[in-house]
């Protein structure tokens, strides 16, 4: 199973052909145009890797990195941008993404980070779904409480 991954960069060329580039290799591909949009998609759905635009108007890509840390904390994040500098490369790291790249860059790099950024996704689902087993295992009833 493929990645499911948000889009957010507010040049919307730059999306469609990424989208394209990345839905052709069967990765399933939302888009958004700004920060805030992307926070109210990831109010909705679950993504497992954002590949987010560091320099945006109105809700830049580090605000937007907080945003996305608060509502779901497991979600990676790739900041990728064409204005980088080293302050918001370790900004963006410091808050919780996996890596930064540079625009222009190679498809095969970001669906290695991609693909990298799942694979951790998913293996710290499995680690909470084995803890969550072990919880009922150790004691049934605890199915019953509230969270």
């Amino acid at each position: 199973m493929k990645a499911c991954i948000l889009i957010v960069d507010d040049e919307k060329e730059f999306v469609e052909a990424l989208a394209e580039r990345l839905e052709i290799r069967d990765y399933h591909v939302t888009t958004s145009l700004s920060g805030e949009d992307a926070v109210k998609e990831l109010k909705k759905y679950n993504f497992d890797v954002i590949i987010l635009d560091v320099v945006m108007p109105g809700m830049d890509g580090i605000e937007t990195l907080r945003e996305i840390k608060k509502i779901k904390p497991l979600t990676e994040v790739i900041m990728l941008t064409g204005h980088a500098t080293l302050e918001a490369a370790i900004e963006g790291l410091k808050l919780g993404a996996l890596d930064f790249l540079l625009k222009p860059c190679e498809t095969e790099d970001l669906i290695a980070k991609i693909d990298k950024a799942y694979e951790k996704k998913i293996e710290q689902d499995d680690r909470i779904r084995a803890a969550k087993v072990e919880q009922i295992i150790s004691s049934p009833r605890s199915v019953l409480e509230k969270e």
